[in-house]
């Protein structure tokens, strides 16, 4: 256990190209421990091949303090409702102040609860692997841009409506009351690149149990960003790109690797 523990991860990775240009794509796991580094050596293969780039949001605007900011004016509540008092309840059990929470939309509660279980168990989001890959671009001088902006992640998620907002959420509550058992297996997935269970633990359980929020955080984003990454490999000469984003983007049907080996692109 602790020689594998001290193994190199070997994230989700695939290659996609057409006649001239290829991306890389990378499945991100948000926070990671201090442990996870350094990676599996075909990531450092791809990074150096790789002219650019991509992320969900550019890294220069993930990491400044205004977004945290403007995320949380977006959350508060406008209307004097709170949150329903079971719901108090449960939160008060993750060592959240509900005082303080009771002020915000669901979605954004959902999302502190997510980020304070997992930062207990010693995951940081500094070390993540976008932070990672934002900053060996930025030593490396290469460009890195988002598929989204600040801006419209923050409209995308206070736009989700209030079902949609509750199940986020519950989902979070669900992984919180599960315990660390989950959310280390899922790590622990990821570091091995174990595609099956990564698919179970995140898009099947999430399609399955919360339908739209899967629907809203899933399938529509993956469907915006398709374009957007094919644009990439039309491009001119001969530059290949670099795409971190959260592992679950990438798998299954729904996943942009599916939807574009199913444009007729090569996928290694």
């Amino acid at each position: 256990a602790e020689a594998a523990a001290k193994a190199p991860p070997v994230p989700l990775l695939w290659k996609v190209s057409d006649d001239d240009n290829s991306l890389y794509l990378l499945g991100s796991f948000h926070l990671l421990l201090p442990g996870d580094y350094p990676l599996s050596r075909d990531v450092d293969m791809a990074f150096a091949d790789a002219e650019k780039l991509v992320f969900e949001m550019a890294p220069d605007e993930l990491a400044s303090p205004q977004l945290a900011i403007q995320m949380a004016q977006a959350a508060m509540r406008t209307d004097g409702s709170t949150l329903d008092q079971q719901l108090a309840a449960q939160l008060a059990a993750t060592g959240m102040t509900v005082e303080v929470l009771q002020r915000f939309e669901p979605w954004f509660v959902g999302m502190m609860v997510t980020i304070t279980q997992m930062m207990g168990l010693g995951f940081d989001p500094a070390l993540g692997l976008d932070a990672h890959m934002g900053g060996l671009a930025h030593q490396a001088q290469k460009p890195a841009t988002g598929l989204e902006t600040g801006a419209q992640q923050i409209a995308f998620l206070d736009g989700m409506d209030a079902g949609e907002q509750l199940q986020m959420l519950e989902q979070a509550l669900d992984q919180a009351e599960a315990g660390a058992e989950q959310t280390l297996a899922l790590h622990a997935a990821w570091r091995a690149g174990d595609v099956e269970a990564i698919l179970a633990g995140t898009v099947a359980e999430l399609r399955r149990d919360f339908p739209e929020l899967y629907r809203a955080i899933n399938v529509e984003r993956n469907n915006a960003w398709l374009p957007k990454l094919e644009a990439r490999l039309r491009e001119d000469g001969d530059d290949d790109t670099l795409v971190v984003v959260g592992a679950m983007h990438l798998l299954g049907e729904d996943g942009v690797v599916e939807k574009l080996r199913a444009k007729g692109y090569e996928v290694e």
